[in-house]
């Protein structure tokens, strides 16, 4: 064959950290590089950055955006609840420069390089391999951790008879036999460029087919399995994971030598940069970091859980049990299913026995008086409570309506008056239009006074009494980000 290789087992894993894979093979070639004379990346596709924010602004404005990858790792739902090793981390790293955080589901790596680039986010928090390349377009937090590229391929239908050495003698372990075969990569993906460079080193061509660049690894992993491809190629630690799933692939055979997994910002973002680093070092000290990391990563029957749940973005596309009483209470309301599932899981979580300190119960936490009023003879009913409050949103939606034209407006108000009582609300709303503040807007107006409400105790407009008025404010907040969180990952229909 024209070359000698030699498969180490020890090297490799002495220096990845965390991972301790099993059973490996690591072909050691005389120039392994990740660059390559032939760039991965066409100039013309890719843009340097064009947006001036930095962390000052970031800051002023109150919530940073960040970019996210479609994997069931990084960012997904699961019953009803938002999850992923980047989404737990990103919400961490909000808190401590004390803003909100916004996500937005991105997929092909050189469309959301230019997305940041733009301005459109702040942080692309994919797990972005650190190469030269790269690094012209994008700056590098500190590594999360170490990774490594191996081949997906599927494992012979009889798999399950054979023996592992008859399962092993039927895959390919040495990469010189990947001459001539056609192997399906994510474009721009750091793949390309050491599939390039690989053929190179073995002195025969690969075959690379660069699929959308609104695919995603994950993808590619599942056409193997399914046998609509034969190959492709994957970091280790999202391809362990996914062969927890699908145990008809194989994920042994390694391309590369470790390489580091980090987040990306903007070049001209220093001090966003800093704290992102100064707050990884920090956290990656304590405890958390690693709790964090072995709950996706280290975790495969919890992984096998989620993906057959039918409860889970990344396999069932559902939210609860309760799914289709939802949808045909929003239909009443004339509202997006999944808002309405927003507002439930803020008021309960989806458990039907759930009771508050006030006496509240249900799915949607309707106080005795309230169900009984619109219907519901037993509010622990999950369809009774359901239609019931459905009917009380209809009734504080009919009521908004006559003052507050705009619909995306009117359902804050609703919410609002939801939570903390219809004459709170109203409050608000007569002290920003008494105080010259725009009373037909939720953000910066009513929800302002409502929030200073108790400043105003005195004024004759004030009808309702004391009320915590922080708690209907965060409430419409979170239950509108979780409702854009739904609609990234659940379908309409």
């Amino acid at each position: 064959m024209g070359r000698l290789f030699y498969f180490l087992k020890d090297y490799v894993l002495s220096s990845l950290m965390p991972l301790k894979p099993g059973y490996v093979f690591l072909v050691l070639l005389p120039l392994l590089s990740i660059s390559c004379d032939k760039p991965s990346f066409n100039e013309d596709a890719f843009r340097t950055s064009t947006a001036e924010i930095d962390l000052d602004s970031i800051k002023k404005r109150g919530y940073i955006n960040v970019i996210i990858d479609n994997n069931s790792l990084s960012y997904f739902i699961y019953k009803g609840e938002p999850m992923g090793y980047d989404y737990e981390l990103l919400k961490l790293f909000a808190a401590s420069i004390h803003v909100d955080l916004k996500l937005k589901i991105s997929r092909g790596i050189g469309k959301s390089i230019n997305k940041l680039n733009r301005g459109d986010a702040d942080i692309m928090a994919f797990p972005l391999t650190i190469t030269k390349e790269r690094r012209k377009y994008i700056a590098f937090t500190r590594p999360h951790y170490n990774s490594y590229q191996v081949l997906v391929q599927r494992k012979p239908r009889n798999w399950r008879r054979l023996t592992q050495d008859q399962i092993t003698d039927s895959l390919i372990r040495n990469p010189v036999d990947l001459i001539g075969k056609e192997i399906h990569l994510l474009r721009h993906s750091s793949f390309v460029p050491r599939l390039e460079n690989l053929s190179e080193e073995i002195g025969g061509d690969i075959l690379i087919k660069e699929d959308t660049v609104d695919a995603e690894t994950e993808s590619y992993i599942k056409r193997v399995s399914s046998g609509e491809i034969n190959y492709t190629v994957a970091d280790h630690t999202i391809a362990a994971v996914n062969a927890a799933y699908y145990p008809n692939i194989d994920v042994k055979t390694i391309l590369s030598l470790p390489q580091q997994i980090a987040w990306g910002t903007r070049k001209n973002s220093p001090a966003l940069l800093e704290a992102l680093n100064t707050w990884l070092g920090l956290l990656k000290r304590e405890p958390t970091f690693m709790v964090i990391y072995n709950r996706y990563y280290k975790s495969p029957r919890t992984y096998r859980m989620r993906m057959n749940s039918d409860y889970s973005s990344m396999g069932g596309n559902r939210l609860s049990r309760y799914d289709e009483w939802i949808k045909e209470g929003a239909k009443s309301l004339g509202w997006d299913w999944r808002l309405l599932a927003a507002l439930i899981y803020q008021e309960s979580r989806f458990e039907v026995d759930d009771e508050s300190w006030a006496g509240a119960q249900g799915l949607m936490q309707l106080m005795p008086q309230t169900a009984k009023r619109f219907g519901a003879t037993d509010a622990n009913d999950p369809h009774q409570s359901i239609l019931a409050g459905c009917k009380y949103l209809k009734y504080l939606d009919r009521y908004w309506t006559k003052k507050i034209e705009n619909p995306t407006e009117r359902i804050k108000f609703v919410l609002a008056s939801y939570n903390a009582g219809l004459g709170h609300v109203l409050d608000a709303y007569r002290l920003a239009a008494k105080q010259g503040a725009d009373s037909l807007h939720w953000e910066n107006h009513v929800a302002d006074f409502l929030l200073k409400k108790s400043d105003f105790r005195e004024d004759e407009v004030v009808t309702a009494g004391f009320c915590k008025c922080e708690e209907p404010v965060n409430y419409v907040r979170e239950v509108l980000v979780r409702y854009e969180q739904y609609k990234s990952h659940i379908p309409v229909e």
